[in-house]
């Protein structure tokens, strides 16, 4: 991304240099005046593809929405996008934008890929918030002609809370994105796609690439972001109910003092803070705890990195969204999960709040 470089300013962690892209160089009226010629497109009103073109909208870039007609297209009109003028069915979108923000679902973007191809004409640009359409072309069937430019903007956040954090701030503030150039056709690739993600209401911009974007990505969300909050959480309640701790205790224990208390902590101070400031009791059994867990947990979370990195991961998720009985039984596994006693307890406990 040279053609952006003296727009950041560095960090050296360690050996690493890192490049970050504040607003104080990037101005909204800059990025307005970089796309100023440009149709932005988005495809899909999920969490991302909303927060995203209601956010550019209220940026003052010129945006429209494709969607079908149906329950997304009526939350459109909901939020004041008017049919004919800047809300269209996908192929009329695709065809009318010249910078495609591709925001449906990953099994959308697989589905709908052979209607969206045939607008990816000479000089567009193909906007990605996850990089897995590109990055396992092979399994999504999604190869992009040589002609246009393909970017990433991913948002270090759900939707909900990139959309949440503009409307609190008036725009002023928002989540920190990474950004990525896959195939820089026109030369103006990386300027775009910067522009892109202040528009869509980011507050700090890293660099990265469609591949780093979507291993770290599917690593955290099956580890340290979900998967094993699940597990560690529900491991330890179970210990502690098993030995005769009430439901309450084992959920105030477990989940209710780590989300109210510590982990805000961790994240406004740093681990080390939060360990400087409790107890001595808490300070030596957590030390000397953490170092069983990392060598316990490290090969588990080197098992998943290598998954994802192989494909095998993304192989059985596509297989699984391809089920035509995949929503049935993802409702099924999500009310197991609800009728956990520690989430049953935890809806107890949060009314008394």
């Amino acid at each position: 991304m040279k053609s952006i470089k003296s727009l950041a300013y560095q960090v050296k962690i360690g050996n690493i240099y890192e490049n970050i892209y504040s607003k104080k160089n990037m101005p909204m009226q800059k990025c307005r005046n970089i796309l100023k010629n440009d149709v932005i497109g988005t495809l899909g009103y999920g969490p991302q593809g909303r927060a995203q073109s209601l956010n550019l909208r209220d940026n003052g870039f010129n945006v429209i929405l494709g969607l079908r007609k149906g329950n997304s297209w009526n939350a459109a009109i909901q939020d004041k996008w008017e049919p004919g003028h800047n809300l269209f069915e996908i192929s009329n979108a695709a065809k009318k934008s010249n910078i495609i923000q591709y925001l449906l679902s990953d099994a959308g973007q697989i589905e709908l890929w052979p209607e969206i191809n045939p607008y990816l004409t000479t000089g567009k640009t193909l906007y990605f918030s996850h990089g897995f359409g590109i990055v396992y072309t092979k399994q999504t069937g999604i190869i992009v002609p040589p002609n246009i430019d393909v970017v990433l903007a991913a948002p270090k956040g759900p939707g909900i809370k990139l959309r949440e954090k503009f409307v609190e701030s008036n725009g002023k503030h928002g989540v920190n994105t990474s950004i990525a150039v896959h195939q820089n056709w026109s030369g103006r690739a990386a300027k775009r796609v910067l522009a892109l993600a202040f528009g869509i209401g980011s507050h700090h911009v890293f660099e990265t690439t469609f591949k780093r974007e979507v291993y770290s990505d599917l690593t955290g969300e099956r580890c340290v972001l979900m998967g094993l909050i699940q597990a560690a959480f529900k491991a330890q309640y179970d210990v502690l109910r098993a030995n005769n701790h009430s439901p309450i205790e084992a959920f105030n224990e477990t989940v209710e003092e780590a989300l109210q208390s510590l982990y805000p902590i961790i994240n406004q101070q740093g681990m080390d803070w939060m360990f400087r400031n409790c107890s001595t009791t808490a300070q030596r059994g957590a030390i000397d705890w953490s170092h069983k867990f990392e060598k316990v947990l490290k090969p588990v979370i080197e098992e998943c990195y290598k998954s994802v990195k192989t494909g095998k991961e993304t192989k059985r998720v596509i297989a699984n969204n391809s089920n035509k009985n995949y929503r049935k039984n993802l409702e099924h596994e999500l009310n197991e999960i609800d009728n956990q006693e520690i989430w049953q307890v935890g809806k107890i406990v949060r009314e008394l709040r």
